[in-house]
């Protein structure tokens, strides 16, 4: 037995389709909406924590260098300015070799995304022979 099923109109289905589509979309951007709020947040404190703990490393780092020039001027007899001067060469020799570096690699950095536009290129490649 065969049950009864009412038939709707062609142009009322796709009027309730054009509304669950709407509906998922507005549902769908207010989940992203959600996520990326989250995720800001988050965000923002680990970016406070990460300054909060560079400044502590900074005290920590002056603390040491003061440490260094104490121990240059005390034991080994320098006098205060020259164990300073030396404290200070050393550390910017050092900083300017690792910017050196630094500057190096970001000079050699390909920012292209290549497998990516590989990716791209293979896919046109299908769709063209799907096509033919």
């Amino acid at each position: 037995m065969h049950q009864l099923r009412e038939e709707r109109p062609i142009g009322e289905l796709f009027g309730q389709l054009t509304q669950d589509l709407s509906l998922l979309v507005r549902q769908e951007t207010q989940l992203a909406k959600t996520e990326i709020q989250g995720k800001v947040s988050r965000a923002a404190r680990d970016v406070a924590s990460l300054a909060a703990g560079s400044v502590v490393a900074l005290m920590g780092g002056l603390a040491l260098t003061a440490a260094l020039i104490l121990l240059l001027i005390d034991p080994v007899g320098l006098k205060p300015w020259l164990a300073a001067l030396v404290v200070a060469v050393v550390f910017g020799g050092g900083g300017y070799v690792m910017l050196q570096g630094g500057l190096r690699d970001l000079r050699n950095l390909d920012p292209t995304p290549r497998r990516t536009v590989e990716s791209i290129k293979e896919d046109i490649q299908i769709a063209k022979e799907r096509r033919s």
